[in-house]
């Protein structure tokens, strides 16, 4: 055993260890989205994932981090080989919260969605034993991602304890551009929108690639100008398919959601165009999840946890 591997055993045994074999327990992160889907109950005992860069190759573009290791501090160790992950950084936010949250960056268009960045995963299951999902290569068979599984599932199948992600170039050049009073179809033509941000009357774009593309899309777009960031982003996230976000106001007005600035609501959005996700300055209804749904996740729950001792509290499904 090399002492690569002595190390990486011994964090990862240390942090089944601190787990066990019983009783409720959940992983404390950032806690930068700790309510999405309820809080764990209140006798919920909590741990700390192990943190730490364990092995990063540039070459192979793939870095394997320990879950309780920042995002943004990742990205610090990244950028020395001028790459970085798909995972969103928020302050203070974990490696395996952003994983066990599921949510993408504003950035999702042209880094790809936070479940596609996992390749492999060790975890803890519920039992208190160690184990894996995935594989080592970004290339690989056809079949059920195990690993997968576990992202957006809020640790209820299982505490990560580390993860092997894929790594990406840092792009030449990026930058945000506004556009006053534009519709967003007039960023279709743009082959380096990373993001594309609407508030129903204005338009922000982050574009991003090598730098003569860039230009040539500011080129296309005619009217922008720079913007030095995006637009700060409500505080309630909505999912919905990408033609309600470009309709955001008649999908909320057919759900009930009063957007014109009556009974005292702002009426504020932000939409990501292309993705279907909303930021809105109002909570999204609970939506009805369908009944196979429901019992496809009870069936996962019961084989990965059946003493329901993992974040006993949280629920996927109510993550809106």
């Amino acid at each position: 055993m090399t002492d690569h591997e002595a190390a990486y055993d011994a964090a990862l045994q240390e942090f089944a260890a601190e787990v066990g074999p019983d009783g409720p327990v959940c992983v404390r992160g950032g806690a930068t989205r700790w309510a999405l889907g309820g809080e764990p109950t209140s006798d919920t005992r909590e741990v700390n994932a192990p943190a730490g860069v364990v092995a990063f190759e540039p070459a192979e573009m793939t870095v394997r981090v320990r879950a309780g290791t920042t995002v943004s501090e990742l990205h610090q160790q990244l950028a020395g080989a001028g790459q970085r992950t798909a995972l969103p950084e928020r302050e203070g936010g974990t490696v395996g919260g952003a994983l066990m949250v599921g949510e993408s960056s504003i950035a999702r268009l042209g880094r790809g969605a936070v479940r596609e960045s996992l390749l492999q995963a060790c975890y803890v299951c519920a039992d208190g034993q160690i184990a894996s999902g995935g594989a080592a290569t970004v290339k690989n068979v056809s079949g059920f991602d195990l690993c997968r599984l576990l992202v957006g599932s809020l640790g209820t199948l299982g505490l990560l304890g580390e993860a092997l992600l894929r790594t990406f170039p840092i792009p030449e050049s990026e930058r945000w551009v506004q556009l006053r009073g534009a519709d967003p179809a007039a960023t279709k033509a743009c082959d380096t929108a990373a993001s594309v941000l609407w508030d129903g009357s204005d338009m922000w774009v982050l574009l991003s690639g090598y730098e003569p593309d860039v230009q040539e899309d500011m080129n296309r777009l005619r009217d922008c100008s720079d913007a030095s960031a995006p637009p700060e982003l409500p505080s309630h996230r909505w999912i919905c398919t990408p033609a309600e976000a470009v309709a955001f106001g008649d999908y909320a007005t057919s759900v009930g959601v009063d957007l014109s600035g009556r009974n005292g609501s702002s009426g504020r959005f932000v939409a990501e165009i292309g993705v279907g996700v909303v930021h809105a300055s109002v909570p999204q209804p609970q939506r009805i999840v369908a009944s196979g749904v429901v019992e496809l996740n009870r069936r996962f729950k019961q084989r990965f946890d059946p003493s329901g001792r993992l974040n006993p509290g949280r629920d996927p499904l109510k993550k809106t």
